[in-house]
């Protein structure tokens, strides 16, 4: 068993799903219209890259572009407002996963969070999850010897203290499975997200 660092105690400061002013009964009647898996193909075919972690992604989240399904799921929870980025572009709001944030694990299949993107009037669309790991527990857990992780053989990013999100240091990376990235597709920013229209405190 695996016991986070005191630091991690205030890991992710959930807020209410009243903030984003709308309730989840009411966004079961906005649910973004789901791009399907030949739409994004489509989409990204200007690109001659293909990424196996991208894939695996888009098979395993695929269900959340309903955000009703991840609100009937339970143990999501909205750990960000919608996150712009210090120049252009921005991330979403971030959903995290009650029990994957700080456990020394990562799988393609279970993403950290699954980031929205606000539409207004009330929908959300999903364009992408990001996977984490507070860089204390895994490098107490023994994975790789205090090396930078690797998912699928995509190296994450160390976020160092002090920053934005007032969090200990810890390892990401953001997959964007959903909505084309002129960046790439594990670029941190997206310049085609943005937060205009997010509602809330």
């Amino acid at each position: 068993m695996i016991t986070l660092p005191r630091s991690a105690s205030f890991l992710w400061t959930l807020l209410p799903l009243t903030a984003f002013a709308t309730e989840p009964a009411t966004l079961a009647q906005r649910a973004a219209q789901p791009v399907t898996l030949a739409q994004l193909a489509a989409q990204n075919a200007h690109s001659s890259s293909f990424s196996p972690l991208v894939e695996k992604v888009r098979r395993a989240t695929a269900k959340y572009r309903d955000i009703n399904v991840m609100f009937a799921e339970g143990g999501w929870k909205a750990a960000t407002p919608c996150v712009s980025g210090p120049n252009s572009g921005a991330m979403g709001v971030h959903f995290v996963k009650d029990g994957r944030v700080g456990d020394g694990i990562l799988k393609p299949e279970e993403p950290e969070a699954l980031i929205y993107e606000p539409l207004g009037n009330g929908f959300m669309r999903l364009v992408g999850v990001e996977f984490i790991e507070l860089k204390e527990v895994w490098d107490s857990v023994g994975n790789g010897g205090g090396k930078q992780p690797t998912l699928e053989g995509q190296l994450l990013n160390l976020v160092s203290e002090p920053n934005r999100y007032t969090l200990p240091a810890f390892y990401e990376i953001h997959v964007w499975a959903w909505k084309d990235n002129p960046d790439g597709f594990f670029a941190d920013w997206n310049i085609d997200v943005n937060c205009n229209r997010a509602t809330g405190n």
